[in-house]
C-alpha cells in the first residue's frame, strides 16, 4: 500500500499542493496535518507510522515534512527501512537501504536542518531590526485605528458603554481598557 504524508507548520498555510502531488504519485491513503515540524507529538504522523507495514511505501514531498532535524530524519528512515517500509521523498527519490542511500539521507537531512536554522536566525534578526523602529508593536495588528478609538472615547462623554459599543462596533472591554489608559495618562 502507498501512504502519503503532508504537513505544513501553521494553520494559515495551505496543504493543497502537497496533497495534489501525493495523489499524483498514486498514494492510496494520505495523512495530513497543520502542526509545526519541531513538535515530537504529531498525532497524524504517529497514526501513519502505526499503520505502515512491511512492503508499504511512505511518500512525502520533501524530507523536512516528516523529520524535525537531521538526527530525527536518519532515525525515522532507518526504523522504517528496518520494518520493510520503502521511503519515497519526491524531491530526492526512493531511499535505498544501502550505504549510498543512507549517505544521501544524512547529507540532505543536514542541509534541511541547516536551512531551517537559517530561517529561524533570519526571522530573529528581522524582529530585532523591527523592534528598533518607533511604534513597533509585536503581535496581532490592532483592529481599530487611533482615530476610531479617539472618536469612541469622545462618545463615552455623552453615552453609555453599551450605546458606544452599538454605535462603533468596538466592544465594551476594549472601550473600558482604553478609558483606563486615558485616565492613567491624565
Amino acid at each position: 500500500m502507498r501512504y502519503g504524508y503532508a504537513r505544513v507548520s501553521t494553520v494559515g498555510q495551505d496543504l493543497d499542493d502537497q496533497l495534489a502531488r501525493l495523489k499524483a504519485e498514486g498514494c492510496d491513503v494520505i495523512y495530513s496535518e497543520k502542526i509545526t515540524g519541531t513538535r515530537a507529538d504529531r498525532p497524524e504522523f504517529q497514526r501513519l507510522l502505526d499503520a505502515l507495514q512491511d512492503g508499504d511505501t511512505l511518500t512525502v514531498t520533501k524530507l523536512d515534512r516528516f523529520a524535525r532535524n537531521a538526527e530525527d530524519a536518519i532515525h525515522t528512515i532507518k526504523a522504517l527501512l528496518k520494518r520493510g517500509v520503502r521511503v519515497h521523498i519526491l524531491n530526492m527519490g526512493v531511499v535505498e537501504d544501502t550505504p549510498m542511500g543512507r549517505l544521501m539521507v544524512t547529507m540532505l537531512s543536514g542541509f534541511a536542518e541547516f536551512e531551517r536554522d537559517m530561517i529561524v536566525e533570519r526571522m530573529a534578526e528581522g524582529k530585532a531590526i523591527a523592534r528598533q523602529r518607533e511604534g513597533y508593536r509585536e503581535g496581532r495588528p490592532r483592529k481599530y485605528t487611533v482615530a476610531q478609538i479617539e472618536h469612541a472615547m469622545k462618545l463615552l462623554d455623552a453615552h453609555s458603554y453599551t450605546e458606544v459599543e452599538r454605535m462603533t462596533g468596538i466592544s465594551k472591554p476594549t472601550l473600558t481598557r482604553y478609558r483606563r489608559k486615558q485616565k492613567a495618562q491624565s
